[in-house]
């Protein structure tokens, strides 16, 4: 169900609210330039400055736009299990194809509770979860071995992994049930990840430029690598300039400098500085990014 280029989508907002017509017009423009699903409320998404009621409409209107023609995967990790089971269970009550699911952030549980988070989630809700490795982020690492029990799990189909090492992808198909699938989760690894059998990236460039990410998974999955590399090489900048600061006050600067969005963040994040907004206007120029 889930290949090639998904947009981890951003959640925009207008005087301090949910910009619903907004989030609508970004998910149509995804799915009129090709890319292949969508990833609602993660990171970039900015969940973990969203109310329950946020996070969950926005994960309903989604689903309601794509109306199936894109599958659509529903953020829902918490640090907490019993939160990220009550996130799940909403998702898939409103038709979501799948579960993103981080490591539990902030209280570093061990391997083992890891295992058992991922246990309780997969026993509590008859959804299709891919696991997420963050450790920048999360301060726990899943590590391969850990990976394998997880990948056990009936419910568990994939993994999102920004640990930042490509080769890690041949450890843990190795180790996984056969058709389990990682994503690349860092756009300047994907290449990398997909050489290694990665099935795609959860994006944040596409974001802005949905049409050529897709292309570029799809020279991937045709094994053209040469294509693959120039279009690559025209966004290299952008993947840059995006996380100059941090995700998503960049990427929003950008759809904002498109009329798609306005550029409002939550605290404790901030928008752009002149420097980085300069940066995100230029490097969209060389990628060809227009609306």
């Amino acid at each position: 169900m889930f290949h090639g280029s998904m947009t981890a989508l951003i959640t925009p907002f207008r005087t301090g609210t949910l910009d619903e017509r907004a989030f609508a017009a970004l998910v149509e423009r995804q799915i009129a330039a090709g890319t292949n699903g969508l990833v609602a409320v993660g990171t970039t998404g900015e969940s973990p400055t969203l109310s329950h009621p946020e996070h969950k409409r926005a994960v309903e209107l989604c689903v309601d736009v794509a109306a199936g023609r894109v599958p659509v995967m529903a953020g829902a990790g918490s640090n907490a299990t019993t939160e990220a089971i009550d996130l799940m269970a909403h998702a898939k009550a409103v038709g979501a194809d799948a579960a993103l699911v981080v490591a539990p952030y902030y209280n570093k549980p061990s391997q083992e509770g890891l295992f058992q988070h991922f246990k309780a989630l997969n026993d509590a809700v008859a959804l299709p979860i891919v696991v997420y490795n963050i450790p920048g982020r999360s301060v726990v690492d899943i590590k391969p071995e850990t990976m394998a029990r997880i990948a056990g799990l009936p419910n568990v189909i994939g993994l999102k992994d920004s640990a930042g090492d490509p080769a890690r992808t041949a450890v843990h198909l190795a180790l996984c049930p056969d058709g389990f699938q990682v994503f690349a989760g860092d756009d300047n690894l994907a290449l990398g990840f997909a050489a290694y059998g990665a099935a795609g990236c959860i994006s944040v460039v596409s974001n802005l430029a949905p049409g050529a990410c897709a292309a570029m998974q799809e020279a991937l999955r045709d094994g053209d690598f040469a294509a693959a590399r120039r279009l690559n090489d025209r966004m290299l900048a952008l993947q840059s300039a995006l996380f100059a600061e941090p995700n998503p006050a960049p990427v929003k600067h950008g759809l904002s400098l498109l009329g798609l969005c306005a550029p409002d963040v939550r605290l404790p994040l901030t928008p752009v500085s002149p420097v980085v907004a300069q940066r995100v206007r230029l490097a969209m120029q060389e990628a060809g990014v227009e609306n």
